[in-house]
């Protein structure tokens, strides 16, 4: 009786295998347009994921005003789509909890299959909604320009809630009975695992999914259009960024603005690690703390309102120009924000200003987990607070330095854009126009998505050369590595 009981055991540690395959499919497919089983028409856009299917009814239905108002749609149609598109995204989400239990005890993976049998019947319901409003769409007046679409990944997301259905009440029966009292748990490691989840997800969502935009560089791409093999290009689009004599020239001068803007920030980049040090060594902890919060406060205001700020300091009518106007110094007000003189070190100072506070936290940091006895020591060996501070303290975050120095030579090719977006105006456009910013203009403001993919996949590349590179240094030099 043991020996079956553990072939039973063996046998459903080995179908949550293929189970929990299938809730990761699952749950990637949510956000894959292709495969979207709420495209019933070709009136509902082509990039639209089945997340936002469920989550937004007004994108769901933005092209449909004209279908509705001339009666090709039923409306009704459209908000039964709608519900059952959030119900299959419901049903994937019971998946996802469903699958986070198996990780647990049994009576975790008991409760964990009843939710997701409960999430399969939520699924197959969504899947009948759709089907039902698909029939109703495809019966319209106008086929011509409703364009009925049967979804092709109804079948495959079908596919995958059955399996799930079936191992699940598999499952059910193979599972040994609960003894009275039995609690929920789950191993450590499984919890520390599940805590990292969301973050994970969050980085595969902002960090990588975005990466399957690089395709519009192989494709002659308009706003609006599709993707398709008629509109491949191939490396058209990488070949233009070095033929073209134009755009050779702009990306010429928005190299030279960006490395200048990157290269005064590490040549500066020690300035926090010495207000930090600085900092450190104030003795009234009440002048020190409000130090600390006004200089750290700049980094969380927008760089809209920064500028407004620097608007009413040093525009026509600003602070500066009225105080020397009014001791007759100057004639008359002058707008020195409308200069583009020194516009590499105008931004500088504004990017220190805003985050040197923030910056220094992290020494502020290091600095706390220098060993005192060192301090005292030398303090008993007669040295100064500054023979302290340059023999203990400088040398104990030189490694968190380098650090940061290494990743800030891997990002030199990213300076970010709100800030030069705000300070830019028509004098000095040449000389802020940076590689972030001008991706921006070229892509939103153009319309060049493909161009402007491109130049980003080479910053990309050039950056994780840089990093890698930066990482070989450090390695050769200081015998440790940060990657």
């Amino acid at each position: 009786m043991s020996s079956t009981k553990s072939r039973k055991e063996v046998l459903t540690d080995k179908l949550y295998y293929p189970i929990r395959i299938a809730i990761l499919l699952s749950v990637v497919f949510l956000f894959i347009p292709n495969l979207n089983p709420a495209r019933i028409c070709g009136m509902i856009n082509k990039n639209m994921s089945l997340f936002t299917s469920g989550i937004s009814y007004s994108t769901l239905t933005a092209e449909f005003g004209r279908a509705f108002r001339k009666g090709w749609v039923d409306e009704a149609s459209m908000q039964l789509l709608f519900a059952a598109a959030m119900a299959m995204c419901l049903g994937i989400v019971s998946f996802g909890i469903s699958g986070c239990m198996s990780l647990g005890n049994l009576k975790f993976k008991k409760t964990g299959n009843v939710i997701g049998i409960i999430g399969c019947v939520i699924e197959l319901a969504g899947m009948g909604g759709i089907y039902i409003a698909y029939t109703q769409v495809a019966q319209t007046t106008k086929p011509g320009k409703v364009e009925p679409i049967f979804p092709s990944g109804l079948w495959l997301i079908l596919i995958i809630t059955v399996l799930i259905l079936v191992v699940s009440i598999l499952q059910m029966f193979l599972l040994p009975k609960l003894k009275k009292g039995t609690k929920f748990e789950m191993p450590t490691k499984f919890r520390l695992f599940l805590m990292l989840m969301p973050f994970v997800a969050l980085v595969a969502v902002f960090a990588y999914l975005p990466l399957w935009g690089w395709r519009y560089a192989f494709f002659d791409y308009k706003v609006g259009d599709a993707i398709s093999m008629d509109n491949f290009v191939g490396f058209k689009w990488f070949t233009e960024l070095f033929e073209n004599p134009a755009t050779v020239r702009d990306i010429v001068r928005v190299l030279k603005n960006t490395l200048a803007m990157s290269g005064l920030g590490i040549a500066t980049s020690w300035l926090p690690m010495a207000f930090a040090i600085f900092l450190s060594e104030i003795k009234n902890v009440r002048f020190r703390r409000f130090v600390q919060t006004f200089t750290t406060v700049p980094n969380f205001i927008s760089w809209v309102l920064v500028y407004s700020i620097a608007f009413c300091i040093f525009s026509t009518d600003g602070f500066v120009s009225s105080i020397l106007v009014n001791l007759g110094i100057w004639k008359e007000g002058v707008n020195m924000l409308m200069s583009g003189e020194h516009v590499w070190l105008k931004m500088l100072g504004w990017g220190l200003w805003k985050g040197i506070g923030w910056s220094a936290i992290i020494y502020i940091a290091a600095i706390s987990g220098i060993d005192q006895q060192l301090y005292e020591a030398a303090t008993v060996d007669g040295a100064g607070r500054f023979q302290r501070m340059w023999h203990i303290t400088v040398p104990g975050l030189i490694p968190t330095f380098c650090v940061l120095l290494l990743m800030s030579i891997a990002n030199i090719l990213s300076n970010g854009m709100d800030q030069y977006l705000v300070f830019e105006n028509a004098t000095n456009q040449n000389a802020i126009m940076v590689l972030d910013l001008y991706v921006y203009k070229l892509g939103i403001g153009k319309g060049a998505i493909p161009l402007s993919t491109v130049i980003g996949m080479v910053k990309s590349i050039v950056s994780v050369t840089l990093l890698f590179a930066a990482n070989g240094v450090s390695k050769l030099i200081r015998g440790e590595s940060i990657v």
